[in-house]
């Protein structure tokens, strides 16, 4: 596997080895939990008629995965001997467990399965780069819609009701069209808006680089082969002017 480091991937730090082996060994069982989060989370918001008992064990499994994290980084925290670094390193994983009502995108947690596919797939680092472009904007947009809805449908001047609205809602803003037919009023809805808007000049930064960089290495390919040809070319004519001499000079 290449050297190069991708979104994902998870590098040992030597300076942090009880944190390193830690987070190797239960990185795997958080990512299933991350999606069964993500699962129970789109069950309670589209099913939003279930029985009293029903949303009951609903709201205990989402906490108790919610939970699971809290301890998970309650335990690095202790385990990391650069407590600060720490903290600034995982600001991300600080705020979801901080804030409850953000919880939800702690199924993002997801794309650390990509890390399967490079095992298994043949393919360069551009395209492993698509391939998490792809994924990071399958999970952004479907748990952003869950969120946004899951926030604004109960407001009595809410225009995103319906899953559909939501979706639609969020291809216009991460896309940065923003046609302003669906908008969230309420404040937990503005706070998704919110991280959409900055996730989506990220996104179209990142397919920008790639198509750019696509675009360097074709006209880098392109210039190497004509200066492949023209030294080819020349060695030609240098050959044949030294057998044309060697001629001249037996004459």
């Amino acid at each position: 596997m290449s050297d190069i480091l991708v979104p994902g991937e998870r590098v040992a730090d030597p300076a942090e080895p009880r944190l390193s082996a830690w987070e190797a060994r239960t990185d795997l069982p958080l990512t299933g939990l991350a999606g069964i989060f993500l699962l129970g989370y789109a069950w309670q918001v589209l099913h939003h008629g279930a029985s009293p008992s029903t949303k009951l064990w609903q709201e205990i499994l989402l906490w108790g995965i919610w939970a699971v994290f809290a301890v998970d980084y309650v335990i690095r925290f202790v385990l990391a001997r650069a407590k600060l670094r720490f903290i600034w390193r995982h600001l991300f994983d600080l705020i979801v467990v901080a804030l409850p009502m953000v919880r939800q995108l702690r199924a993002l947690r997801l794309i650390t399965v990509l890390r399967v596919l490079n095992k298994r797939v043949a393919v360069n680092f551009r395209g492993r780069i698509g391939l998490y472009v792809a994924a990071t904007v399958l999970l952004v947009g479907v748990s952003a819609s869950l969120a946004v809805l899951d926030a604004e449908r109960s407001d009595p001047d809410a225009s995103i009701t319906t899953f559909g609205d939501a979706l639609w809602w969020t291809l216009t803003t991460i896309t940065t069209v923003g046609y302003g037919d669906r908008f969230p009023v309420t404040v937990e809805g503005r706070l998704v808006a919110a991280a959409l808007m900055i996730g989506g000049i990220a996104l179209l930064g990142v397919v920008t680089g790639v198509i750019a960089s696509w675009f360097v290495e074709k006209i880098s390919g392109a210039e190497q082969s004509i200066e492949e040809t023209t030294r080819s070319e020349v060695q030609a004519l240098r050959a044949e002017l030294a057998e044309l001499r060697e001629e001249l000079r037996r004459t």
